[in-house]
């Protein structure tokens, strides 16, 4: 039992979780290097996420009975669009990511508006569905990104970090009704475990961490969040985590956490209604 839930969370349960999954594809490499339009090599390492790796993480959450919250840049979406349909059909939600994983705090409002309007267009064409939730590409935004959301009626952002709970975005010193779900970099495979050396990644260029420390990592992080009844989330690319070796990992931590017992899984929608709901119950 959790030491401290003040949450109350669903079904009684002792803490959230939600399960993330950035779908950058080559589009990752793109944008941090153009010019590798022309190092198929590289590139090649986001469609691997995409043709293998997407399949084990859809296989490993349909045994586990997880539903995941998936952000998708629009040009993956358009590259991959019978990807990203199975991803829908398989009943996880699809969320935006920018049009093609953009760095959103390097961009003029106009720029940042035409991004988000093309990548809900792309999203819409291929999926039938208007997002409702946000990521940002590149880890940074700005306040107009912010208000562009609430502008667009996004329900909910997850790109900040200043909670280990959802908490109600302010904009120009005001709430709003955008929730925030925000994440934490312990908890996103990405660092962990993409390399390349030309663009340089990471630009120290640090070498691929090991397996077993990192899936101890996200499992004390998950037994903290647990003891103190809060939101655990959590982020993942499949050209990272769906190789032959490190799928194994996921599975391991989706295991941890089915068998743990009190845990509200979630998708970004669900949270982002709840918390509403729960700051309207509160006054």
């Amino acid at each position: 039992m959790a030491v401290n839930s003040p949450m109350n969370w669903p079904n009684q349960a002792n803490c959230a979780a939600m399960i993330t999954v950035n779908l950058d594809a080559e589009f990752f490499w793109l944008s941090l290097a153009p010019d590798s339009i022309n190092r198929p090599k590289t590139l090649s390492m986001g469609q691997y996420g995409m043709d293998r790796g997407l399949d084990r993480m859809l296989d490993a959450f349909d045994r586990f009975g997880v539903k995941a919250t998936f952000f998708v840049p629009g040009r993956t979406a358009e590259a991959y669009p019978e990807k990203v349909r199975e991803v829908a059909r398989r009943g996880h939600e699809i969320a935006h990511h920018g049009y093609a994983h953009e760095h959103f705090a390097k961009l003029p409002a106009e720029e940042q508006r035409e991004a988000i309007e093309r990548g809900i267009r792309a999203l819409e064409d291929v999926c039938g569905v208007r997002p409702a939730g946000f990521r940002a590409p590149e880890g940074e935004l700005t306040r107009e990104t912010l208000r562009l959301l609430r502008d667009f009626g996004f329900e909910y952002s997850s790109s900040m970090f200043g909670d280990d709970r959802p908490y109600m975005t302010q904009i120009d010193g005001q709430l709003t009704d955008l929730v925030e779900i925000p994440i934490h970099w312990e908890l996103n495979d990405f660092p962990y475990f993409a390399f390349n050396y030309s663009p340089a990644f990471p630009s120290g260029q640090g070498r691929i961490a090991n397996y077993t420390q990192v899936l101890n990592i996200w499992k004390e992080e998950f037994k903290g969040y647990y003891k103190f009844g809060l939101h655990y989330v959590m982020q993942f690319d499949p050209q990272t985590i769906g190789t032959p070796g490190r799928i194994a990992l996921l599975e391991n931590l989706l295991s941890h956490m089915t068998t743990m017992g009190g845990v509200w899984f979630c998708t970004g929608s669900e949270m982002a209604e709840f918390w509403r709901t729960k700051r309207s119950g509160n006054g």
